[in-house]
Formats: C-alpha cells, sequence, structure tokens
C-alpha cells in the first residue's frame, strides 16, 4: 500500500526523536497525512429534495425528445401518405419491413437485418420517397420500380431490387404493356 506523507508529517517524525523507531514513525505519519484521495471517501446520501430534482429533469428531458421526435412537418407528413409500407422482397432473398409507428405521425419502424430504425420522410426534388434515420445514417429510398436501403455515411448499399407488392404490380404492369423489358 502507498501512503502519501505531508509535509509536514516528516518534520513532526524528525522532531520527535532521532532515535525513534520506525514504528513510532509510521504511526505519525499516518496520523498527520491526508486521505488518500476523494473517491476513497464515503458518498453522501442524497436528499429527498435532490432525488426528486433529479426525476424531474429527467421526465422533462424525456417529454423534450418525445416533443422533438414528433416534429414533422406539412411537407414530411403528405410525403408519408405515398410510403408503400409493409414486407419487402429483396435481392439474394433478404427482407425489408416497414411500418407506420402507430402514436408518432410520419414515423415509420424499417427493420433490416434484426436491426429497426425509425425513419422519417425527408422532400426530394426528383419526387422518389426517402425515409432517413440520420442518427443511424440509413436511408430508404422508394422509386415506382423498386426500393433499397443505403448506409448514407459510406455511401454504399446495404440491399436493393426491395419490391412490395404495389411495387411489383406496376412492374408487372409496364412489362406486360411491352414498355419495359428487365435486363438479363
Amino acid at each position: 500500500m502507498t501512503v502519501s506523507i505531508a509535509p509536514g508529517a516528516a518534520r513532526a517524525c524528525n522532531a520527535v526523536a532521532m532515535g525513534c523507531t520506525a514504528t513510532l514513525c509510521a504511526a505519525v505519519m499516518l496520523a498527520l497525512a491526508p486521505p488518500v484521495s476523494a473517491a476513497d471517501a464515503p458518498a453522501k446520501p442524497k436528499s429527498a429534495a435532490t432525488g426528486k430534482k433529479e426525476l424531474e429533469s429527467r421526465a422533462k428531458g424525456l417529454a423534450v425528445g418525445q416533443e422533438t421526435a414528433q416534429r414533422v412537418s406539412e411537407t414530411q407528413l403528405s410525403i408519408a401518405d405515398r410510403v408503400l409500407t409493409g414486407d419487402a422482397a429483396c435481392e439474394f432473398n433478404q427482407t425489408v419491413s416497414l411500418w407506420p409507428i402507430a402514436d408518432q405521425p410520419g414515423h415509420f419502424r424499417l427493420t433490416y437485418k434484426k436491426v429497426a430504425y425509425t425513419v422519417i420522410p425527408e422532400e426530394t426534388s426528383s419526387g422518389a420517397i426517402r425515409l432517413e434515420d440520420k442518427k443511424a445514417g440509413v436511408v430508404w429510398l422508394q422509386i415506382p420500380s423498386k426500393s433499397m436501403l443505403m448506409n448514407s455515411r459510406i455511401g454504399q448499399r446495404m440491399v436493393d431490387g426491395c419490391m412490395q407488392a404495389e411495387q411489383r404490380a406496376a412492374t408487372q404492369a409496364v412489362e406486360a404493356a411491352g414498355h419495359y423489358k428487365p435486363k438479363p
């Protein structure tokens, strides 16, 4: 065990006597030594008022967080009305699920490979549907013929060729009309 020695303790030990034994000198040093660290001191119990204030502060923080999460512009809500929801069959037998969140208009729960993201609509200049979770860095893009999930941080597709029932029906109708020929 290492003990820090206060400067006054060493002087006091020398003042006791020159022939002082090591035990007596150590006892004097320990008696005059400051506490080793503040972390070793026992924690003061919190008063009921302090605990109540902390709980109120946390509750306010949660309320602000939920309010912020629920703020979606009118434009985003109009985009949300056009979002195709349900399970989308993707390339390599993968699935992406996209469902609206009941208590949060304009918010959707996107699930891919057992990971869930909360996505909200973002405006695009092309008219494509873009749902984004900025915190996680994922983007779900829907166009009439397919959907894809992107990792926006590294600019790569996570999964492509996803189609919901409506997209499949639209693609088949275009193919049947002879206006579209898929690449071999």
